[in-house]
């Protein structure tokens, strides 16, 4: 892999001779910084020679988890891998199973798997037990090369594996309505190995071939079609067809006594897999056509059918992600595709954005699959884009790029600006490490560094080299320096610079701009500098950004600008008026915090916000602004009010809710208790008028309703609060169960006067297993030490806490109001984190962090975690980064304090 990773480095040679490079050059420093960068990576895989592999390196090759170094090796040695697995899951708590693995071995060389499930009970070969003659370590099972054929060999593993509400590979959820049982598996990023012995890497594809034996109640849907069903008594087994060859981490099944529902007509054929109990809500229709949409539209951007045969979905039960891209078989989670209630209209965005995001990863991921996960990024933030584009292409009235402005960039921003901040393309010696590379850098920020790249290179160049690399590589596995050959041989343009800057270079670019106005004209120049000089060192990164430059009536003229260098100046018409307001990134061209001058900033908060027509770009200001607050360039109080004189102007639902949700966070975080009261009447008139506001869409008033609700503290606020459970209605709308929960959750987690008799009344009313979990998350908020105790001790002790119900009851733990009873914990939090690495899932630590850290705004708490930090010098650096992502809102929040008084 390193081989092709500095020949990426190095494509300007494959260019011709007369390609453009307008790219400004790395500076000294950041030559040296990506050349150790690469140099290092290169060290740590390097494979080893045949003279000593593998036995001089064996010890270090059967450590825990899955080493770079035996995974570049093993891609080395092995090829042609298939697996016949097979799964007894009758049993609740355990699977027994089965697994023959087939390869092509080249050399005379051991043979190592991954395994750690609950038992390896025996290994054959050729119908003989060698288990004598094989070792396993808990981690692996290393099997002696004079045990295998040469060439083509094939071995026969017998093992148990556990079956859990958490922690384990085949994941059990219990279904409080009918007390049925549902299984599925997860297994991204390395948990193949825990569920059967394998190669657990992605660059080694294999063929699955899987059956299952179940209750004959059940029903079972895999990454392969149904081949055949036996059905004996109690018990039915069910066989897939082979696969296409896919990584370990995509092979799947679900389990259970799921309702199965067949789309009808369309021009796909396809299942959806339901619980029972809730297959009667579900709006099939939509999901069957937003999936097959999704696969027709790809296909043809593409240019390459969809490649794994049939496909079909399941709504799985506190599923912990949002969904999961199995070729043959999605997961997507439950909660967030059944609504309870009328849905708004940034909920149907976001569910339709995760079922592209998927579908996109049939091409980007599984047709075409990363070797090794420090390219995360190549799938999740590949997937994220083309989300973006089938929206575009499907959806065109959601306002796509500003949604997915508004859905990216704050947080790739408000990560990629800390101390704490990684590289897109994350350095990792091994598996055990990728669930540190998951979070809004891969995500958030991958998507919006390739919306640059398409604007730099050209829509049309971007997608010919886009079609190249997925032909050039199709079913098998590539990295990122192929991918910008690819592109770069599409354009003629060296990407060498942008691959450098954007995928290798800790963090990110700021733009700040300047206006200078005389009698002579006006003067607009653009700076860029590094959001943090101790992270991503000097040197600029490429950029071409597009700028609007406004008149005092609102409308706004575009002019695009390639930055060359530190600062560049656009030209402005001789004698012209000079622009009442201006911003430098129109559009989300660039992948840059973009700040505000002074005199757009002052145009802006003296009123001349509500006159900008072009919403995305209006939208984007109001972001600017944001971030002068979050910059402590703006005091948060000024900036409250001038959201409450302009909020009832707005009527663009999706930009409203995003506002209103920095209204919330500004008031209960940034305003201290003198500033607060100074605002509430104002706030409280402005929030119960948009609330109550007929003439307003019902998302609209839902997000006022939100806000109505984070935001009660007084004891006014809070009986209003308190009032609306009585209510038949809100926000144009009957009163059902989320809404009523979320103001339940309010008046317990504030104390307020009736909060334990609204409490058991919520839930008696609500025995749904969507009740009984909104009851459990309510539980966390209680102001009651013991009650913390208890909630804690479950998060780090209890195996039966499905992971979802743990991740949703974290923020209700550590509400602000209750900062000073939470504080204790956070110590403790820290501490547990090698613990959260190793027995969560992938999302889990930094929902951990951002809650326990999160929940504080004091400077006891922060130089709490700093002595924390300080204590730990051996702190593995991914667990280092990620504490300070996560302490740096709570730093941010301290100085905003610090520096506006009026805010303390």
């Amino acid at each position: 892999m390193i081989l092709a990773l500095a020949a990426g480095l190095a494509l300007v040679a494959a260019l011709p001779a007369n390609a453009a490079s307008p790219t400004p050059a790395l500076s000294e420093s950041a030559h040296a910084q990506v050349a150790t960068t690469i140099a290092s990576a290169a060290a740590s895989v390097a494979p080893p020679s045949e003279a000593t592999a593998p036995h001089d390196s064996i010890a270090t090759m059967l450590g825990a988890g899955v080493s770079r170094e035996l995974a570049v090796w093993r891609a080395g040695h092995l090829s042609n891998v298939s697996y016949a697995l097979h799964l007894d899951v009758t049993s609740r708590d355990s699977a027994i199973g089965r697994v023959t693995v087939d390869f092509t071995r080249r050399g005379s060389h051991d043979v190592i798997l991954d395994f750690r499930g609950k038992r390896l009970t025996g290994v054959s070969i050729g119908g003989q037990d060698v288990s004598a003659g094989v070792s396993y370590n808990g981690a692996h099972v290393h099997i002696p090369a004079a045990l295998l054929k040469d060439g083509r060999s094939s071995v026969t593993l017998s093992f148990v594996a556990d079956i859990g509400a958490a922690g384990a590979s085949i994941i059990r959820y219990t279904d409080p309505a009918d007390n049925e049982d549902y299984l599925y598996t997860l297994l991204v990023p390395a948990d193949g190995n825990q569920l059967f012995p394998c190669f657990d890497q992605p660059d080694l594809k294999a063929r699955l071939s899987l059956s299952l034996v179940m209750p004959s109640s059940w029903k079972a849907v895999s990454n392969g079609a149904l081949a055949t069903t036996d059905v004996a008594g109690e018990r039915t087994t069910v066989t897939f067809e082979p696969t296409k060859p896919v990584s370990t981490y995509l092979m799947a099944f679900a389990a259970g006594p799921w309702a199965r529902i067949e789309s009808s007509g369309g021009s796909r054929a396809m299942s959806m897999y339901v619980r029972r109990s809730r297959a009667a809500e579900v709006e099939s229709d939509s999901l069957f056509a937003l999936n097959a949409k999704a696969l027709n539209w790809l296909e043809k951007w593409f240019d390459s059918p969809y490649p794994f045969g049939k496909y079909d979905f399941v709504l799985a039960p506190a599923f912990p992600f949002g969904g999961m891209e199995h070729p043959g078989a999605v997961f997507y989670s439950e909660d967030r595709f059944i609504f309870r209630e009328q849905p708004t209209q940034p909920q149907r965005i976001s569910r339709a954005a995760t079922i592209y995001h998927e579908v996109a990863h049939m091409w980007f991921g599984d047709l075409v699959t990363m070797r090794w996960f420090d390219d995360l990024w190549l799938k999740e933030g590949f997937a994220t884009y083309m989300a973006a584009k089938t929206q575009e292409a499907l959806d065109p009235g959601t306002n796509p790029w500003q949604s997915f402005w508004i859905r990216n960039k704050p947080a790739a921003y408000a990560v990629d600006v800390t101390e704490g901040t990684t590289a897109v393309w994350q350095q990792l010696a091994n598996l055990d490490q990728a669930k540190s590379n998951y979070g809004p850098i891969v995500y958030n920020k991958a998507p919006g560094i390739l919306k640059q790249l398409e604007y730099l290179v050209g829509e049309q160049d971007f997608q010919r080299g886009v079609r190249a690399f997925l032909a050039e590589h199709s079913m098998g596995n590539a990295d990122w320096g192929e991918l910008l050959q690819a592109i770069g041989k599409a354009s003629g343009r060296s990407l060498e610079d942008w691959g450098a800057n954007y995928l290798l270079r800790r963090g990110m670019p700021v733009l700040e701009p300047s206006m200078v106005v005389s009698s002579g004209g006006a003067r607009f120049s653009v700076s860029q500098l590094p959001a943090r000089e101790s992270v991503s060192g000097a040197g600029n990164w490429p950029m071409r950004v597009e700028i609007a430059l406004g008149a005092a009536d609102g409308t706004a003229s575009l002019q695009s600008l390639e930055l060359e260098g530190a600062a560049a100046t656009l030209p402005l018409q001789a004698g012209a008026k000079a622009p009442a307001f201006a911003f430098v990134n129109a559009n989300d061209r660039a992948y840059a915090l973009a700040m505000l001058d002074d005199r757009t900033r002052d145009w802006l908060v003296e009123g001349g916000l509500p006159r900008v027509k072009d919403e995305f770009l209006r939208a984007m200001l109001w972001g600017a602004l944001w971030d002068e607050v979050r910059a402590a360039r703006i005091s948060p109080l000024t900036w409250t009010n001038v959201a409450l004189a302009y909020l009832p102007h707005e009527s663009d639902e999706q930009l409203v809710s995003s506002m209103l949700g920095h209204l919330s966070h500004a008031v209960s975080v940034y305003l201290d208790d003198t500033s607060r009261n100074e605002v509430e009447p104002r706030l409280r008139e402005v929030l119960r008028a948009g609330l109550d506001n007929p003439r307003s869409s019902y998302g609209i008033r839902r997000a006022y309703l939100s806000a109505h609700i984070r935001t009660a503290r007084s004891p006014s606020a809070l009986a209003a609060v308190d009032s609306l459970l009585d209510a038949d209605s809100v926000a144009g709308d009957a009163l059902r169960a989320p809404t009523r929960w979320a103001l339940v959750n309010r008046l317990v987690e504030t104390g307020a006067p009736r909060w334990q008799t609204r409490l058991r009344a919520e839930r008696s009313r609500d025995s749904t297993s969507d009740g009984v979990r909104r009851a459990f998350i309510a539980g966390a908020a209680r102001a009651d030490a013991a009650v913390k105790q208890e909630y804690f001790d479950r998060y780090l002790r209890d195996s039966t806490l499905n992971e979802d119900w743990a991740t949703a009851s974290l923020g209700a733990f550590n509400s602000t109001e209750q900062s000073e009873l939470t504080l204790p914990y956070l110590t403790r939090a820290l501490d547990a984190l090698p613990y959260i690495q190793r027995n969560r899932r992938i999302f889990f630590l930094g929902a951990w962090l951002d809650a326990f850290i999160g929940g504080q705004t004091s400077p006891a708490a922060f130089d709490a975690v700093q002595a924390w930090l300080n204590a730990q010098p051996g702190l593995p650096l991914d667990l280092r980064r990620k504490v300070q992502q996560a302490a740096d809102e709570l730093e941010r929040t301290i100085l905003i304090r610090d520096a506006y008084p009026e805010s303390r």
